[in-house]
Order: C-alpha cells, then sequence, then structure tokens
C-alpha cells in the first residue's frame, strides 16, 4: 500500500469518524421524533444528495453498470440493511440516553474489524499491532465489567458496523454510486413503513414543525457526508487501521454523553480510556514507521 493513499484513507476516516462522534449532539434535538420515522428521512434525504452528486459529477452510467450484476446488487442490499439497522438503533440509544451503551458498541466495533481483517482478508498485524490491540481489549474487558454486562445495543451496533465495512470493502464499486444504491435500497422499507403509520393516523413524511423538518433534512446530507468519507477510508486502509481509528467516534460520543446529556459515568471508565489512547499512541507509532520505510 502506498504512502499517500493511506495518509489520504487515514484523512477520510478522521473526517467519518469525527462527524458520527459528534451525532449524539445533532440527534438529540430529535429525540422528539420516533426513530424510524427519523430513519427513514434520512435514507430519503440522502438518497436525493447522492442523486445530487451523481448527476452533477456525471456518474449515472457507473449505477446502471452496478446494476447489471447481480451478486453486487445482492451484496448491496446486505450492506443496506446491516447500516440501515445499525442508525436504527443509534438512534434509538441516542433517544433513550443510552449513548454510553452506544459508544461502547463502537469501541467493540474495531475489535469486528480486526477478527474479520483476520479470518476472511487474510490481514495480518506486525507485533506492535497487536499490541495495540491487546491495549484494546483490555479496555473493553474493562468497560463490560464497569456495565455489569453486554448490553445489546453494543452488540448490535458492534457487529452490523463492522460486517458493513467489510462488505463495503470487496465491492468494487465506486463510493458515491454505492452509497446511492444503498439508500435506494432502504427505501421500500421506509415507504412500507410510512404506509403502515399513515393507517394508524401518524404521518411520518408531514406535520412535523419548520424547525424539525429543516433537521430531518439536514440529517440526509449529515448521513451522505461521513458514510462517503467512510467508504472512501475502507477502500484504501485494511480493516485493522480503520478500527483503530474508529475509537474517535466512540471517545466522542462517550463525552458527549458524560459531559452534555449528563449520562453517569464510573471512576473505573477512566482507565478504559487510558488503555485505548495508549493503544492509539502504539499503533501511530507502528504506522508511522511503515511510512517512513515505504517507498
Amino acid at each position: 500500500m502506498k504512502a499517500k493513499t493511506q495518509l489520504a484513507g487515514i484523512a477520510f476516516g478522521l473526517v467519518a469518524y469525527g462527524m458520527w462522534g459528534f451525532f449524539p449532539l445533532f440527534f438529540h434535538q430529535l429525540s422528539h421524533v420516533p426513530p424510524m420515522d427519523i430513519l427513514s428521512h434520512r435514507a430519503v434525504w440522502a438518497c436525493v444528495f447522492v442523486g445530487g452528486l451523481l448527476t452533477v459529477r456525471r456518474q449515472w452510467s457507473s449505477v446502471v453498470a452496478v446494476m447489471r450484476s447481480r451478486s453486487h446488487l445482492l451484496l448491496l442490499g446486505g450492506a443496506a440493511l446491516l447500516i440501515g439497522a445499525n442508525w436504527l438503533v443509534f438512534l434509538w440509544a441516542v433517544g433513550a440516553q443510552q449513548v454510553v451503551a452506544s459508544s461502547l458498541g463502537y469501541f467493540l466495533t474495531p475489535l469486528v474489524n480486526v477478527a474479520l481483517g483476520l479470518a476472511v482478508l487474510n490481514e495480518r498485524l506486525n507485533r506492535l499491532e497487536w499490541l495495540a490491540v491487546a491495549l484494546a481489549v483490555a479496555a473493553i474487558g474493562n468497560e463490560i465489567v464497569a456495565f455489569g454486562s453486554l448490553p445489546w445495543v453494543s452488540l448490535v451496533l458492534a457487529t452490523t458496523f463492522g460486517t458493513y465495512g467489510l462488505i463495503r470493502k470487496r465491492l468494487p464499486i465506486d463510493v458515491v454510486s454505492g452509497l446511492w444504491l444503498e439508500t435506494m435500497a432502504m427505501l421500500p422499507l421506509c415507504v412500507g413503513y410510512a404506509i403502515w403509520q399513515a393507517e394508524r393516523g401518524h404521518a411520518v413524511w408531514s406535520g412535523h414543525p419548520p424547525l424539525t423538518a429543516a433537521l430531518l433534512i439536514a440529517s440526509g446530507v449529515l448521513t451522505a457526508l461521513p458514510l462517503l468519507s467512510f467508504a472512501a477510508a475502507t477502500q484504501r486502509l485494511d480493516l485493522a487501521t480503520v478500527g483503530m481509528l474508529m475509537y474517535i467516534n466512540p471517545t466522542l460520543q462517550f463525552v458527549t454523553a458524560v459531559w452534555l446529556f449528563g449520562e453517569p459515568m464510573q471512576a473505573t471508565r477512566l482507565l478504559s480510556f487510558g488503555l485505548i489512547w495508549l493503544g492509539l499512541l502504539v499503533y501511530s507509532w507502528s504506522a508511522w514507521g511503515k511510512y517512513r520505510h515505504s517507498p
């Protein structure tokens, strides 16, 4: 892997994980809206936004080419289900004041990425990278002890996002076309949900105050931007590197949950953060060594 490509991938990863880290602040403003309603708006407006990008960049031919491959469409459909489930659980966690549990799930995701990279892609780690992973495992173990049990929110978020990253890495599809097809795949479920709710007297698409409507539309754009960056990162980096960068997201979420939302914090979590950041330092040192010796 060339150094410039790896550095570009790291930059894309920082953008994606930084934006995701501040998502609780944004979606907290929509806590009065049912999670599935928000998911429906996210899918629709993200689809519209990405469709606009495809038009500006004149890339619709890429979409047509992808649609001719049944295997690619099936994989994209699976990716859409995984990321849709991830969105829905995350939205529920924000509304239910379970952002700490959400952050734990995203702390677990890098371990899922590493496991998938080793098992499926035959990726290998050097000694420093194994040390960084070991420190991360110790941090996650400490988190599990602090919680007393592993919550389902954390498990779902970790497994769905980790598997989504693997699928997107294996698909030879450009970032914009892939995301548009993913959001398109979600629309039938969202429309079906809207019809079901309409029969029960609840309007998913209308009746919102102006500010809420504006936030729902903006959620589509904010959904697309980090996903585009994440997909670009996965195409340029191995899953282990993507996994280590992932710690930026849960760290920001955890700080938001404790300092801004007032969710309880046990002193034992301070040890978790120390282990995590030490692991990041070790991994960064290893990555810098690779960069210095690359041609």
